[in-house]
């Protein structure tokens, strides 16, 4: 049953992306005049995104503290990283933010294009010239009033555990004095692990929104050590999620 349902939704995820795209293009076209933040492209693609989390018979969620963030502020927002699916319901949280992408996303059909119009952040996460570019583009989008959002740990997590965070978060916190907003995800893991095409149905995806913490609470100007901070938070918060 999980390989005919996974059928049915990847039919119906790549229909709607396809479906989506002409008229995302469209005002995308029409705005790019006077949005030079890209700002209506970015919710057009929340709102899609909240419409095919409903479409999908294979999750629930709950999302826990989405107001502990001040919609006027401006944060670099960090998330732990189970799965491809991440990316999608974290846009259920409506927050505005530019993600920071690995490159290779740009070569995905239909993906790399939303990102390119949506002037998303993208890195080569094993070339130093082009995380300085991303650490540039991402301090212009701070020193504006745009949120960041990004996963620490770079990569999606093979046992759904919290990972190694790298340093780029932090530093980005540290040199804009901005605040960090820290979001956990459980779940995602289950319904879609990393190199799975097989949806899992039956599984509860959870997201809370913990307490952002802002430059005075850093304790350190050392992006690593901060870094090394926040994993541990987190990774303690995970485990009261899935506890409580």
């Amino acid at each position: 049953m999980d390989i005919v349902k996974s059928i049915i939704v990847w039919f119906v995820g790549i229909t709607y992306m396809i479906i989506m795209f002409p008229l995302t293009f469209f005002v995308w076209l029409i705005t790019l005049p006077f949005d030079r933040n890209r700002t209506v492209t970015h919710w057009m693609l929340v709102y899609q995104g909240l419409i095919l989390t409903r479409l999908m018979p294979v999750w629930t969620i709950r999302i826990e503290g989405r107001d502990k963030a001040d919609t006027k502020a401006t944060y670099v927002i960090i998330s732990n990283h189970q799965s491809i699916l991440d990316i999608l319901l974290l846009n259920c949280l409506r927050y505005r933010y530019k993600w920071i992408s690995k490159i290779e996303n740009e070569k995905v059909p239909v993906l790399g294009w939303y990102l390119r119009m949506a002037g998303y952040i993208t890195v080569d996460r094993g070339n130093d010239e082009s995380k300085a570019v991303m650490i540039e583009k991402s301090l212009e989008c701070l020193s504006s009033g745009i949120s960041i959002m990004i996963f620490p740990e770079g990569t999606r997590s093979l046992n759904n555990e919290t990972g190694f965070f790298k340093r780029g978060a932090f530093q980005l916190a540290i040199q804009s004095g901005r605040t960090i907003l820290p979001v956990i995800i459980d779940g995602t893991g289950g319904v879609l692990p990393k190199h799975g095409f097989v949806f899992r149905g039956g599984n509860r995806i959870r997201i809370r929104v913990l307490d952002p913490v802002g430059p005075d609470s850093f304790g350190t100007d050392n992006p690593d050590e901060l870094a090394l901070k926040f994993s541990n938070s987190m990774k303690s918060a995970l485990r009261d999620l899935r506890n409580g």
